[in-house]
């Protein structure tokens, strides 16, 4: 819904930001399901290879694509903010599929969960992201308004270079050296 959310603002007059408003609305619904899901699972003592495949493949869309489609309709729209966009995406997919590969070699407590995420996790770069945008819109600093402007403009390489947040909640997300405790 978040992400039907952005494209129905962009599609939209840009001075009604009820979908956009909607979208950031929607976000949090991931994270609410994502955690019971898994609280569920537990519960009734049963998971499956599909299940943890389709909860990667949710936490993408939720966590991954639906900020990055949030950060387009807020003005992330040159070739290269797209760029970044997406290289935030497939960060998110690679950091989901390592930690499918890679959960049953991490230490584990006594309740057999990992000690610790390995680079940090798709939803907090999530909230991170959603969080800033939702000031910047809040702000009334979206499209031609984002802070820090617009680099190199006019060029082939022109961004903004607030869509660097995206970079960095990416390159967190793939760092094998940064270990986050498990709460």
């Amino acid at each position: 819904m978040a992400v039907l959310s952005a494209m129905r603002y962009c599609l939209g007059d840009a001075s009604d930001l009820t979908n956009l408003w909607l979208a950031f609305f929607f976000m949090p619904f991931g994270l609410f399901f994502d955690f019971f899901d898994g609280k569920v699972a537990r519960w009734r003592k049963k998971s499956s290879l599909m299940g943890q495949e389709l909860d990667s493949l949710a936490d993408l869309i939720s966590f991954g694509v639906a900020p990055a489609s949030v950060g387009f309709a807020l003005g992330l729209r040159t070739n290269l903010d797209q760029i970044i966009l997406s290289f935030y995406v497939l960060c998110g997919l690679t950091r989901l599929a390592r930690f499918n590969v890679t959960v049953a070699m991490l230490p584990k407590d006594k309740t057999g969960k990992s000690k610790y995420f390995e680079g940090t996790p798709i939803p907090f770069a999530c909230l991170t992201s959603s969080a800033i945008m939702a000031t910047f819109t809040a702000m009334d600093m979206i499209h031609d308004k984002l802070p820090l402007g617009l680099a190199l403009g006019g060029t082939l390489l022109e961004f903004h270079p607030v869509a660097l947040l995206f970079v960095l909640n990416g390159c967190l997300m793939v760092s094998k050296t940064l270990h986050v405790p498990k709460p």
